[in-house]
């Protein structure tokens, strides 16, 4: 019985998708629910799995072309038998070796890591691996073709090499959405600071105990987020967005958490966050955090979102001015705790303190409002009592 492979229900927000690579040929075998083919869209890539157990028997559809809801990509043959001859023994056994070292390798890599060693014909196994569990990175892979073809050939004295690689889907729409924030909105930033004492020490007294008692690490995610949501239940334009002409005010708190994966920036959200606890809150984020990473996020992890924070301290930065993720109508930036020295009661003393940004747009959010959202959030974060009695 033939049976044709679809392309998935894509959401409304993501109009189509590339076709990014084929993991099998016609007339070979192929195992139900064995991923087929990768699909590359502007937030994730999709995997389609087969239908059916049996042999590919059409590829309608070659790689790098663009697909849509519903488009027919190939024809599986249920339950047939792939008529290819196995090769001998002696072949496999050379064949079959550096196949699974290449195949280990892969399993370690990210998608665009992995789809450009495949684009590349790159043995994983070559490639030095900068990336957190010795995981290959997109940047390992320019870099191992930036390499002399032959290891024990030294660059030529001042060679000048390049490497030009197309843009993927993710960061082309990156691209777009920052350039759209930046002629559309009425962007301004403003800054305050916060001392991460009272919060440093409340993670030391229990962090222990929290991990035991929930699984997860007590971090600092949960309380920005707790924080960010009495803050926004105060200033309640801080957790607009625009919609045409219209100003939609939620009654709710889908916290967006920029995640920096491969690929590029995501920013899964949490859904109703109001309602999770401390413990939930880190299990989500480290969740999501994993799932970007890998690569297996879905669409609707990264859909609507009314606030979003976004963390550069993770990667040593003081200060900056983060950009809205539209069509929200602002975006809270963490840095880097330093120790420095300030004044508190008349006294010179030092302490751990984080600059915090929140960039707005100042045609729904006010100087005033945007200031005093950031002076709640620095109360709550120097007073975490604030948090559990909600002032």
């Amino acid at each position: 019985m033939s049976i044709e492979v679809k392309v998935p229900q894509l959401p409304e927000s993501v109009a189509d998708a590339l076709l990014a690579k084929w993991h099998k040929k016609v007339g070979e075998a192929v195992t139900r629910d064995e991923n087929l083919v990768d699909l590359e869209t502007d937030k994730v890539m999709l995997e389609v799995p087969a239908p059916a157990s049996g042999v590919l028997k059409e590829i309608r559809v070659t790689n790098g072309t663009t697909v849509t809801s519903g488009q027919v990509l190939a024809i599986v043959e249920a339950g047939a038998v792939a008529t290819t001859a196995p090769a001998a023994a002696p072949a496999a056994a050379k064949i079959e070796q550096p196949a699974v070292a290449a195949k280990q390798g892969a399993d370690k890599s990210g998608p665009a890591a992995r789809r450009m060693m495949e684009e590349n014909t790159i043995n994983p196994a070559e490639v030095a691996a900068s990336g957190k569990d010795g995981r290959v990175t997109k940047g390992d892979v320019i870099q191992h073709l930036s390499k002399p073809a032959a290891a024990n050939l030294p660059a030529a004295k001042g060679a000048r090499t390049e490497q030009r690689v197309p843009m993927t889907r993710l960061r082309a729409r990156i691209a777009e959405r920052l350039v759209e924030a930046q002629s559309t909105a009425a962007m301004l930033t403003t800054f305050n600071e916060v001392d991460m004492t009272a919060v440093n020490e409340l993670r030391n007294r229990y962090k222990d105990k929290f991990e035991k008692a929930h699984g997860v690490k007590l971090g600092f995610s949960s309380f920005f987020i707790k924080a960010a949501i009495e803050a926004l239940r105060k200033f309640p334009a801080v957790n607009a967005s625009i919609d045409g002409n219209d100003i939609v005010y939620h009654e709710f708190y889908d916290m967006g958490v920029a995640v920096s994966t491969e690929r590029g920036l995501m920013v899964p959200v949490i859904r109703n966050a109001e309602n999770l606890s401390m413990a939930e809150l880190e299990a989500a984020v480290g969740n999501y955090a994993k799932k970007a990473r890998e690569g297996s996020i879905g669409l609707e992890d990264l859909t609507g979102g009314t606030f979003t924070i976004t963390n550069g301290g993770v990667f040593g930065s003081l200060l900056s001015t983060p950009i809205l993720n539209m069509p929200q109508v602002a975006i809270l930036g963490m840095h880097k705790i330093q120790e420095r020295p300030v004044v508190v009661e008349g006294q010179i003393v030092i302490r751990p303190m984080m600059y915090l940004a929140l960039t707005y747009d100042h045609r729904i959010v006010d100087g005033r409002e945007s200031v005093q959202f950031l002076v709640a959030i620095k109360e709550a974060l120097e007073d975490p009592a604030r948090l559990l009695l909600q002032l």
